[in-house]
Order: C-alpha cells, then structure tokens, then sequence
C-alpha cells in the first residue's frame, strides 16, 4: 500500500503526525481526472486481515543482474533511485527505519481496509471498474482450509469486477472451473487469453470483456501467469497450456 501510494505521488511524509482521519483524507482524498477510472488490487495472498508489511533486506541477483536494479535493496536501492533517507520514499520501498514506520502507519491491507478504501475511490468516480490482477486466493491458511472460497466469498462482497489468475490454478484445474462457471457467475468475471486446451486448443476462459463506461467502450483482457506449468506441479493444470501468446493477444 505504501508503495503504490508512493509511486502515486502521494505526500506520506506531511502526514507522519496527523491523526488517523486526516491522514487517510490526505493520503486518499485523490481528485477525479478523465472519463473513465480503472481501480487495480493485486497480490494480497488471501490476507484478509492486516498484516505489518517489511520491504526485504536481501535480494539476489544472479549474474548480469547482481546489484542491478530491482535486485537492490535499503540504502543501495534508495542512492540508485535517488531518494532520500527518511522520506516517505523511503519507508515505502525498503526496509529502513522499519520500526518507526510501523509505529505510524500500523499494519497494511486486509479486506475491511480496501474495502474502505474502494468505496471512498469510487463515492466520486461514477462506474469505475475495479480489477483484481490475481494472486489473491492462494497464501494463507484459512484459504487452504476453505480451497480459496474464503477469498472468493470476500472479492465478490468488495466489488471486483474482472479478475485474472496467477497462483490461482494451484487449487487445480477442477477447483477453478467450479469457482468460475459457480462462484463467479452473474457477478465476476475471470479472463485469461492465454490459457488453452492442450489437445486443440480453444479457449478456456474468456479472453476479454467489454465494458463501457460514459459512454466510451473499455476492453480487459486477461492474461494468466504464462509459467504456471513449470511453477507449479504439471499435473495441477495437466489439460491446459498457458505461455505468453502474444500473436493471439494482439488479434
């Protein structure tokens, strides 16, 4: 959250001392601009509390890449990028003055927070879409115990609209057509344009959808993490090929 607030141009530091409803309407309170608004979450790991989030102290680049960015970390990364230490650069995208930043920011994410946060986003942006770029089932306990429907039962409550799947097919190839052609029917929509057949080829899932928004027509197209077969055992998603596609996503 820190940092996409960051990368958003948001002012973290001004804010370090205000209390907790001014810093949300400073942090958050972001002026409408365009015709159409796209809101994006990604990579919550079925957190559905809050958690104290800690950039890492370590990262290893191997080869070419060792001490290249994004394989820095702390004090080299904040010289590479040229940001200051103590600023809200700072604490956003590493793990420097860690403690105090806790202290002031507390704990990050969870369900009832973005949900919050979506609302707040969306009280003046009539018809924005809210989009899920995926890894959102997979990485807690109570998701293993309920094969993500703890996480599918929340994202349909919250509002996603579109959503498309990284670390989603680790429940396998079953457990995700139920949730799509069950869960999601009439309320969420799943795309992956590079997921096919193995044998001949068609499509699994939706490639894209169409949504217009004032008027002006808006295209989502999906596409699922390409390296799912080699990331994951290959018997999880044994009738399905993925790759890149780039040919049959730009027709």
């Amino acid at each position: 959250m820190l940092g996409a607030a960051s990368a958003a141009g948001l002012n973290l530091g001004r804010h370090a001392h205000a209390d907790a409803a001014s810093a949300q309407q400073g942090l958050y309170d972001l002026p409408a601009f365009g015709n159409v608004s796209l809101l994006h979450m990604t990579d919550c790991h079925a957190q559905l509390l809050p958690v104290h989030f800690r950039e890492p102290s370590v990262n290893m680049g191997v080869g070419a890449m060792q001490g290249q960015l994004p394989h820095l970390v702390g004090e080299s990364l904040l010289k590479a990028a040229g940001l200051r230490p103590g600023s809200e650069q700072s604490f956003a995208y590493t793990c420097l003055d860690f403690d105090s930043a806790a202290r002031r920011y507390g704990k990050v994410g969870g369900f009832a927070h973005l949900a919050t946060l979506v609302k707040q986003l969306k009280s003046n942006r009539p018809g924005a879409l809210l989009l899920d770029g995926g890894d959102t089932w997979q990485g807690s306990a109570t998701s293993l115990w309920t094969q993500a429907q703890d996480l599918v039962d929340a994202c349909k409550l919250l509002g996603v609209d579109v959503m498309t799947g990284p670390w989603e097919f680790t429940y396998g190839m079953d457990r995700v057509r139920e949730i799509v052609e069950k869960d999601f029917k009439g309320h969420l929509e799943f795309v992956a344009q590079n997921v096919r057949t193995t044998d001949f080829g068609d499509p699994v899932f939706k490639p894209y959808v169409l949504r217009e928004i004032h008027g002006i027509p808006v295209a989502i197209i999906g596409q699922a993490f390409p390296y799912t077969p080699i990331a994951n055992p290959r018997y999880m998603v044994a009738d399905w090929s993925f790759g890149i596609q780039d040919e049959t996503c730009r027709r």
